[in-house]
């Protein structure tokens, strides 16, 4: 029997975008989650796996068939999975949990792994974002305005959203440059070691693999994505190390 003692971290598989092979994408990373199950004492899934994601009360958007069904055997089998909304896949409200046995943060999570903390999260949300984002994500937050897109028929507003989706720097190959210091992830994560004990801040969303210290103590760890990549980290023997799929 393998020991399950390693744990798992990816995030910004876009499925659904519709850029190189999407449908070969979803394979790799059904693949990789077989794989990851095999050893891992918890997968972390930290946001925008899925390009857009709107729960309604009836419907389950078309598509993403393969890992829904994974994602709910690998729970069903016992598999620890987290996931954490990014701003693609926000508007999650308990499909996940109670269809597919996913633990769901809303929020960041702190959590001592084999000893060493975490902070763990998206990353869009975490140190100073400037006003334009803040005020869009606002809305998209507010559940005034679910309210009202999940009464949009889904034929209609998913087409949206895709549409909306496809003018982003993403769908258009458009670098996703890391400005080290500069960065908001960077300046949270040194700022808020200062004053809590955390080993390894984990994010997404920047697209680009990173890994580099925040002090002596502290060490920063963006994910990278699944377009280009298929990026993702392991946590093993008190170490965690970037590597691809």
């Amino acid at each position: 029997m393998q020991i399950k003692d390693k744990y798992y971290f990816a995030s910004d598989v876009h499925l659904g975008l519709p850029v190189n092979d999407p449908q070969k994408r979803e394979q790799h990373f059904v693949a990789w989650l077989d794989r990851a199950a095999q050893d891992a004492k918890a997968i972390f899934l930290l946001g925008d796996i899925f390009d857009f994601w709107c729960e309604y009360k009836k419907v389950v958007p078309k598509g993403f068939v393969r890992t829904l069904g994974k994602l709910a055997e690998l729970t069903d089998r016992g598999v620890e999975i987290h996931f954490f909304p990014g701003n693609h896949d926000l508007w999650t409200f308990g499909y996940f949990a109670d269809e597919l046995g996913l633990q769901v943060h809303h929020r960041p999570l702190e959590i001592n792994l084999n000893g060493k903390m975490f902070y763990l999260a998206h990353g869009d949300n975490v140190g100073k974002m400037d006003s334009g984002y803040r005020f869009l994500r606002s809305i998209f937050s507010s559940p005034l305005f679910q309210k009202c897109f999940s009464a949009i028929h889904p034929r209609w507003g998913v087409a949206f959203a895709h549409r909306w989706s496809r003018r982003s720097r993403l769908s258009n190959g458009l670098p996703f440059p890391f400005q080290q210091e500069k960065e908001q992830v960077y300046q949270f994560a040194q700022a808020y070691s200062k004053e809590h004990a955390i080993d390894y801040f984990i994010f997404g969303h920047r697209h680009t693999p990173v890994s580099l210290p925040v002090n002596e103590h502290s060490r920063l760890v963006i994910l990278g994505e699944w377009i280009q990549g298929c990026e993702y980290a392991v946590f093993e023997n008190g170490e965690l190390k970037l590597t691809n799929n």
